[in-house]
């Protein structure tokens, strides 16, 4: 039976203990979200270090992307997955709040604003309702603000959708099976990026939601078409 969203948070957490292990062998995994993450600029005027929040934080790979980019900044990760939370809460040179809870309602975590900025790296995709989060998300934004959403978000093209399949069926849900004896979770990447917004419809949803300025980034190497990263500003 195929993996519902619900299900989703439970099932990282069958596979926190091996997923570093599986996005390390990723070519331009970690490069992509510093590019990413560095990407949040310029922010607006603060009278102290910037408040940055990270949405589906996961083992702490995007936190780390997010720390180099703000290395004096106040950094909140959040995640759904308490084993996700738990690797990257070992991650000692980390210096975060991290939150258990659901991105779709960061205060209900207790979470609370204004932000400087807000990244989410591969988790928009995951969320019930997508809208409903990008609403909340604005809110927590102080005026000028900027969201990352970096994200499996294919381009529409014929290539792009064929690598999307040969890579994720013949590397990534074998992969899975390997490292952590399921490959549920990855399954069910295959297809929910496959039923997820293509690009533009992304950047369209993004302005529905209220955002302006969208700005949209393509990844390289075999992501070319697949990932992209979408900066937007509160106005």
């Amino acid at each position: 039976m195929p993996l519902a969203k619900a299900a989703v948070p439970r099932a990282f957490d069958r596979i926190a203990g091996t997923y570093d292990l599986l996005t390390g062998a990723n070519p331009g995994y970690r490069r992509h979200l510093r590019e990413s993450a560095a990407r949040l600029e310029p922010l607006p005027p603060s009278d102290g270090p910037p408040r940055v929040l990270d949405l589906c934080c996961g083992t702490g790979l995007s936190t780390a992307a997010l720390r180099d980019a703000f290395p004096t900044g106040e950094l909140v990760a959040l995640d759904a997955s308490e084993g996700m939370l738990a690797k990257a809460r070992q991650k000692t040179d980390l210096d975060a709040r991290w939150v258990l809870g659901d991105a779709t309602d960061p205060a209900a975590a207790g979470v609370e604003g204004p932000f400087d900025a807000v990244f989410m790296a591969y988790g928009l995709r995951n969320l019930p309702d997508p809208d409903r989060g990008l609403a909340n998300v604005l809110a927590l934004l102080r005026p000028g603000g900027l969201l990352a959403v970096h994200e499996y978000s294919l381009d529409g093209s014929a290539r792009a959708r064929w690598t999307w399949n040969a890579v994720t069926l013949g590397v990534i849900v074998p992969g899975g099976l390997l490292t952590a004896g399921t490959a549920d979770i990855y399954r069910y990447l295959r297809r929910s990026v496959l039923a997820f917004d293509r690009a533009e419809q992304l950047r369209r949803r993004l302005l529905r939601a209220g955002f302006r300025q969208v700005r949209v980034h393509e990844a390289g190497g075999w992501q070319k078409g697949i990932v992209h990263t979408f900066v937007a500003r509160k106005p």
